[in-house]
C-alpha cells in the first residue's frame, strides 16, 4: 500500500517504530511533535532505509486552540496516528492537582481534540483513517493506575464514538491497545516477557489493522482475555485486590 501518514506524539518509541513501518510499506510519512527538530536524524534514518518521503511538523497536542490551524496548515493525509500520552506515577501524582490535570490532558484532551478536528476535514472528504493509541488499562480503573487508565478509557470510548459517527461516512477509526510495551516509558518497570511486546510489533499490528480496517486490536492476543477478565470480577471481590 502507499499514502501518506501523519504521526503526532512522534518522539515516542511506539511512533517511531509506526514511522519505519508505514515507510517500508510505501507511504509518505510526517513527524509531528514538540521539539520535532531534534527528530531530524531520526527521519533522516527513515527516509534512507526505506526509500520514503519524511516531513516534519512541530505540533503541542495540548494546545488545542491551534489545532484548526495545524491541520488546514497542510494536505490532509490518509491515516492520522495519535501516539501522544504520558504514563506518570500513580502515588506521586494522585494528591497533586496540577499533575492530574496533566495526565488526563495529554491522554485524553489534547488528543480527542486534535483528532476530532482531523475527523471533521476527513467526513468532508470522504475518506481517511484515524488511529488512536489507547491502553488496556481503560478496560477497568485500578487502584495502581487509575489515573492514566482513567484518561485512556475516556479516549477509548471517544473513539468509539468517533468509530459510530463516521462508519457510514467513508472515515474509519481503529482504537490500539498495546497492553505492555518495551520503551522508555516503560524501562524502569519489571514487566512480565510474555506479555510485553516490543514497539517494532505494536508498529506492525497497527499497519495491518489500518489495511484491514479493524475496529479494537489489542496487539497481543492475551491482553483481550486477561482484561476481559478482569473487567467479569465482582466489585466486591475487586475492591479487596491490590492490581
Amino acid at each position: 500500500m502507499s499514502g501518506t501518514v501523519i504521526i503526532i506524539g512522534a518522539r515516542s518509541d511506539i511512533a517511531m517504530a509506526c514511522a519505519h513501518e508505514f515507510a517500508a510499506a510505501g507511504y509518505d510519512v510526517t513527524l509531528a511533535a514538540r521539539q520535532v527538530d531534534t527528530l531530524q536524524a531520526a527521519a533522516k534514518d527513515i527516509e534512507l532505509r526505506h526509500s520514503a518521503v519524511v516531513f516534519l511538523r512541530e505540533i503541542d497536542a495540548l494546545d488545542t486552540q491551534a489545532h484548526q490551524d495545524f491541520v488546514d496548515a497542510s494536505d490532509l493525509p490518509d491515516v492520522v496516528i495519535s501516539a501522544v500520552g504520558v504514563l506518570g506515577e500513580q502515588v506521586a501524582d494522585q494528591d497533586d492537582a496540577g499533575a492530574i490535570q496533566a495526565i488526563l490532558r495529554a491522554n485524553f484532551e489534547g488528543p480527542a481534540v486534535l483528532l476530532s478536528t482531523y475527523a471533521t476535514e476527513m467526513e468532508k472528504r470522504g475518506s481517511g483513517v484515524i488511529v488512536g493509541i489507547s491502553s488496556v488499562a481503560g478496560d477497568r480503573g485500578r487502584g495502581s493506575n487509575y489515573l492514566y487508565g482513567s484518561a485512556k478509557a475516556g479516549f477509548s470510548a471517544f473513539l468509539s464514538g468517533m468509530r459510530n459517527r463516521l462508519a457510514d461516512r467513508g472515515v474509519h477509526v481503529v482504537t490500539v491497545k498495546p497492553g505492555f510495551v518495551a520503551t522508555k516509558m516503560t524501562q524502569d518497570m519489571d514487566l512480565p516477557g510474555a506479555l510485553t511486546a516490543q514497539p517494532a510489533e505494536v508498529g506492525a499490528a497497527i499497519r495491518k489493522a489500518v489495511e484491514r480496517r479493524k475496529d479494537v486490536i489489542y496487539v497481543r492476543a492475551i491482553w483481550r482475555v486477561i482484561m476481559g477478565i478482569i473487567r467479569l470480577i465482582p466489585e466486591r471481590v475487586f475492591k479487596k485486590l491490590s492490581i
